[in-house]
């Protein structure tokens, strides 16, 4: 599959919105937004998302179609990245391929990330792109609704 990165457009958000309102998924990711079923909500998340300073977010395509989004946000300092590729996808190279992309384009170092420690797919897709481990904290996953531990990681470098 040919994985591409492409602006946002106003016509992927009901499809991110779907996305992101599968169970499984939610449940995988943990650390999701509260209120997902919320589409005002969802809808102000992104708009802040797509016009805040400094923080970029793009649509993932595989052979056309959006099959998630992937982005960086946060202070200069403490920039992380973030990805999701819809459950249909998973399994298939999609979310390295699409976050070897977001990081052609954004060259600062270093970037930050977190996982679900029980997330061994993100976790391996993160070690893939040269993301490693520096610490486990726990921290209150919404999607979980409750405590849950997780992975802190850094990508150094160039």
């Amino acid at each position: 599959m040919d994985v591409s990165l492409r602006e946002v457009h106003d016509s992927d958000l009901p499809v991110f919105f779907r996305q992101m309102n599968d169970p499984e998924s939610q449940h995988m990711a943990a650390f999701t937004p509260e209120g997902p079923v919320d589409r005002d909500r969802f809808d102000a998340h992104w708009a802040r998302m797509r016009t805040s300073p400094g923080t970029i977010v793009r649509t993932v395509l595989a052979d056309g179609d959006v099959v998630g989004n992937a982005g960086v946000y946060g202070e200069p300092d403490e920039r992380h990245v973030t990805y999701w590729i819809d459950r249909a996808y998973w399994g298939r190279g999609l979310a390295t391929a699409a976050l070897r992309e977001l990081l052609a384009l954004i060259p600062e170092r270093p970037l930050h990330a977190r996982a679900a420690a029980d997330n061994a797919g993100s976790r391996r897709v993160l070690a893939k792109c040269g993301f490693r481990e520096t610490a486990r904290e726990r921290g209150f996953a919404a999607a979980r609704g409750a405590e849950i531990d997780e992975v802190v990681l850094v990508l150094d470098g160039g």
